[in-house]
């Protein structure tokens, strides 16, 4: 009897580790990317939580009461959520600017496959984010990732939940997604309004100028362009911050 107790205790204890991490990495980039295969993202979230559970806080909890249980499994799943969502919203920053330099350069497209949790993506989004995720595992940040899930349980005890305060801090996380956004693809905003403020300038001197066909072709190089250049800062400026609120994890 003492035996299926102790099994029951383990067992409801890496279920209650499962119910965090695994959420977490449901929505983590790189780890809870739709593209990977359902069964793939199950097979490496349980075994990540297997690996981790003797590291983390959860003692053996018996389930002997049902409202503990789902209180516990609730406030897990709460916090998980927040935290993968928190990151989600991060990685976004690459969609956003991939779709205001899509927009800027005539990149648009409505046929662009979506590789990302959120709808209304780019071609050059697309680009971005995949380069994105590969960054993520060529810079080895997927084990900062994986730390900062063993160190949750020191910014969130186990068991509580601050709901207050996660609502305020995924706020702050989505503004400075914007931000991010705004201030990578900012060589592209300043690109088009000199663009688009030169040829406005010339269809005004000459207005039998085919301004349209003009400004397509001219935007689409100069993006080209300018891309090039610029696409490395870009992903760097994304890790780093991404880096910098994984190391908050950490106390």
């Amino acid at each position: 009897m003492l035996l299926q107790a102790y099994l029951d205790g383990q067992l409801f204890g890496f279920l209650l580790v499962v119910a965090r991490l695994g959420s977490t990495l449901m929505f983590m980039p790189g780890f809870g990317e739709t593209m990977v295969p359902m069964r793939a993202r199950l097979a490496l979230a349980l075994v990540i939580c297997l690996a981790l559970y003797p590291a983390t806080p959860v003692p053996p909890i018996e389930p002997a009461k049902i409202r503990l249980m789902v209180g516990l499994l609730a406030a897990e799943v709460t916090t998980g959520l927040w935290i993968g969502l928190a990151a989600r919203a991060l990685y976004s920053t690459l969609q956003f600017a991939g779709y205001q330099i899509g927009q800027i350069s005539g990149l648009a497209n409505a046929f662009s496959p979506s590789l990302g949790s959120f709808q209304g993506s780019t071609m050059v989004a697309e680009v971005l984010m995949v380069a994105g995720i590969a960054l993520i595992f060529v810079t080895n940040t997927h084990f900062l990732i994986i730390r900062a899930l063993l160190f949750s349980y020191q910014v969130f005890p186990f068991g509580h939940l601050i709901l207050s305060d996660m609502a305020q801090q995924m706020v702050k996380a989505v503004a400075a997604s914007f931000y991010i956004g705004l201030t990578i693809s900012a060589p592209f905003l300043i690109m088009g309004l000199l663009l688009n403020l030169g040829l406005g300038l010339a269809n005004r001197m000459m207005p039998n100028l085919p301004v349209f066909f003009v400004a397509g072709s001219s935007l689409i190089a100069a993006a080209l362009i300018v891309f090039a250049i610029a696409a490395p800062s870009m992903l760097r400026v994304f890790l780093g911050h991404f880096t910098d609120w994984l190391g908050t994890f950490t106390l």
